[in-house]
């Protein structure tokens, strides 16, 4: 009993203690500093994530402080110095239908926005372009069909090649960055090309396995301009790690200026 109630003192604590530094670090931390919490949301997507996410955090307090108390309760009202005759009860209906209706009816208070959470991530509506991902050992290549089938590899930096002058990040930068525009409704159409992959930009709030023979989608509309990193989430091989993404998003004109040039050097 002693165990179970200094496991849910620790459960509350990191509890009360995570949300409000988790919040604090959405808005704050660079997406390619090391720190708790979130990177900041900068697509509808993540925005929607991160609200879950908060939600959750304030019914999984709520459970945790509600068993809490009931646990010193009954660890002070029913041990056997003041209460050495226990009751002989076995069975109590009206706290039986409690608690079952009670975890159900959070449930489904939970599984609505979850589901509606599901929906919106999965569903494209109109996109304006596509990128295609295709996931290798130990590369990305990345595809514009809608560009005159632009196309490319993007390989990580070696650590020994990376210069800091042009704001190149060690095992994040990479030769070839993907450009996207602004404000543009985006279908990313991901596969992979020997085993699986995994695309994630947690700024974006995306995650896709990649498969061999098969195509996943799922979209973005970033809107601030920046760089976005990402990585292979799934473990495929002996340079996972080694795989980053790095997204560069820009204006609109700045964009079709890039596509130009793009095209020449591909």
């Amino acid at each position: 009993m002693v165990n179970k109630v200094y496991f849910f003192v620790g459960a509350l604590l990191l509890s009360l203690f995570a949300f409000p530094f988790a919040s604090f670090a959405q808005d704050t931390a660079s997406a390619i500093q090391p720190h708790f919490g979130f990177q900041e949301a900068v697509t509808p997507v993540a925005e929607e994530i991160h609200k879950f996410h908060h939600m959750m955090m304030y019914i999984i307090t709520g459970i945790t402080i509600f068993v809490l108390v009931l646990l010193v309760y009954v660890a002070l009202r029913f041990n056997d110095k003041v209460n050495p005759e226990p009751s002989k009860t076995t069975h109590n209906v009206p706290l039986e239908v409690i608690w079952t209706l009670v975890p159900v009816l959070i449930l489904l208070v939970i599984v609505v926005p979850s589901f509606r959470l599901l929906y919106f991530t999965d569903r494209v509506v109109d996109p304006e372009m596509t990128v295609k991902v295709i996931g290798n050992q130990w590369n990305w290549s990345i595809e514009y069909p809608d560009h005159d089938d632009l196309s490319f590899t993007s390989i990580m930096i070696a650590s020994e090649d990376i210069d800091a002058e042009k704001g190149q990040k060690r095992l994040l930068s990479v030769d070839n960055p993907m450009v996207l525009p602004i404000d543009t409704t985006i279908q990313f159409d991901v596969t992979a090309s020997d085993v699986l992959h995994s695309f994630a930009v947690p700024a974006f709030g995306v995650k896709v396995d990649a498969v061999p023979g098969r195509t996943n989608q799922t979209w973005v509309r970033v809107e601030k301009e920046g760089v976005y990193y990402g990585q292979c989430s799934e473990l495929c091989g002996k340079d996972h790690a080694f795989m980053p993404l790095e997204i560069h998003v820009v204006s609109k004109e700045a964009f079709a200026d890039w596509l130009e040039k793009a095209k020449t050097e591909f």
